[in-house]
């Protein structure tokens, strides 16, 4: 790769931040990092020339709309595969096993052989601008086959504590090749700091958020609400357990969960045991979270670990009084216990319950915090997390002053990406 680069360096034209480019794994998705990307692609699509290329497409329509100026594509497309010899090529190389993605990360079952020629492919056929990559997997990958006149930004969505040994040792010897790194929290940079020493440029931007539809939740509802995707990570199986307690003390409140994925019918299963179909709903997936979190007064996180919760964010601009736990990383980072939200010890069911019964017996604390929570979030308006890209993407295509001798690299075999 290295001599390829070198060729293509000496005739590549000069860096501009006038094309950005936003990789995640699914575009048409319904998870907080699309949501997130698509609000600050649309403020950077007002000056710029902005797409967001998603990795695989497995929905028929975009679960978010796409904002004016922005193009949207998929490399691996799922819904309308291609046919003839192209797709013969799919069908074979999609049985065989991905070999740029680490097996600790999410994302591997859903990738092969053929996305990482569709991706490698699509990587060397970019000629200048910013490449934005989302995810481990597709950083790393950028990270060893973006051409040399591409400036290269891994935003990283979840932290890296959070991230299994071997992703996390891959993304330690990777991730200094990369023109910047961008963190959600101050947490999270400052653990890069520590690990990445060398890394050319570290920094956070939080996420932005989306204006949402619907009014401000309703403190006279008896509806707690919880969203994410029906997986480990967001611990909706502890807040089960914590509304078997509250369901008890509190009768005539109900707990609504939104979202979809894989662990929907053990939920449901847990549910059923329990005794609380009268009280707790699966609600599946949703288009509109605004107007369902206006119509519910409290709002729990019960996740093991995030990286900065969009789905916090938004409870706390509606007016919400928020509970959740006090996870690696992102809670402590957007509210303050007592003052805008109540955090308990991360994992703690019992506190858990404790503080959603302590919200649902008093309204007037529920009222007071979440009026000051939405004060809280309107320092995260695209408006002003755009401007913070703004200004970090125009300052990576500035002529650098001349560096020090080039770090050395380890080989790619050494480091498991090839």
């Amino acid at each position: 790769m290295r001599p390829a680069n070198r060729r293509r360096a000496r005739g590549a034209p000069a860096a501009t931040a006038r094309k950005v480019v936003f990789l995640v794994q699914h575009a048409y998705g319904a998870g907080g990092t699309v949501r997130s990307v698509l609000s600050t692609a649309g403020h950077l699509a007002r000056q710029r020339e902005v797409e967001v290329v998603g990795l695989i497409r497995e929905l028929r329509l975009p679960s978010f709309p796409i904002p004016d100026g922005v193009r949207v594509r998929s490399l691996d497309d799922r819904v309308e595969p291609p046919g003839g010899a192209r797709g013969l090529a799919r069908r074979v190389l999609s049985r065989l096993p991905s070999l740029l993605v680490p097996v600790g990360e999410p994302s591997y079952r859903r990738c092969s052989l053929w996305t990482d020629l569709l991706l490698i492919r699509f990587l060397r056929s970019l000629r200048t601008g910013l490449l934005i990559t989302t995810r481990p997997s597709l950083t790393l990958a950028a990270a060893v086959f973006a051409p040399p006149e591409v400036r290269t930004v891994g935003q990283e969505h979840m932290n890296l504590g959070s991230h299994r040994p071997e992703v996390r040792d891959r993304v330690l010897r990777r991730y200094g090749r990369l023109d910047a790194i961008v963190t959600l929290t101050a947490t999270d940079l400052a653990g890069y700091r520590r690990e990445l020493p060398d890394a050319r440029r570290l920094a956070c931007i939080p996420n932005a958020l989306p204006e949402l539809t619907g009014g401000p939740a309703d403190p006279a509802a008896r509806t707690v609400l919880a969203a994410g995707r029906l997986v480990r990570q967001k611990g909706f199986d502890l807040l089960l357990d914590a509304w078997e307690r509250v369901a008890a003390e509190h009768p005539g409140w109900t707990l609504r969960i939104y979202g979809g994925g894989p662990w929907r019918q053990r939920l449901q299963r847990r549910i059923d045991r329990r005794g609380l179909a009268s009280s707790a709903f699966l609600m599946g997936r949703t288009g509109d979270m605004g107007t369902a979190m206006s119509k519910a007064s409290i709002f729990v996180l019960s996740s093991r670990y995030e990286g900065m919760p969009l789905v916090l964010m938004e409870a706390m601009s509606k007016g919400l009084g928020v509970v959740s736990f006090d996870c690696p990383t992102g809670p402590r980072e957007l509210l303050t216990d007592g003052v805008d939200g109540l955090l308990v010890k991360g994992g703690d069911v019992a506190a858990l319950a404790a503080a959603i019964g302590r919200l649902i017996g008093d309204r007037r604390l529920r009222g007071r915090l979440g009026e000051r929570a939405a004060g809280a979030m309107t320092r995260y308006t695209p408006e002003a997390v755009g401007a913070e890209w703004d200004a970090l993407l125009d300052d990576l295509v500035r002529p650098a002053p001349a560096r020090g001798p080039a770090r050395r690299r380890v080989p790619e075999k050494q480091a498991g990406l090839l």
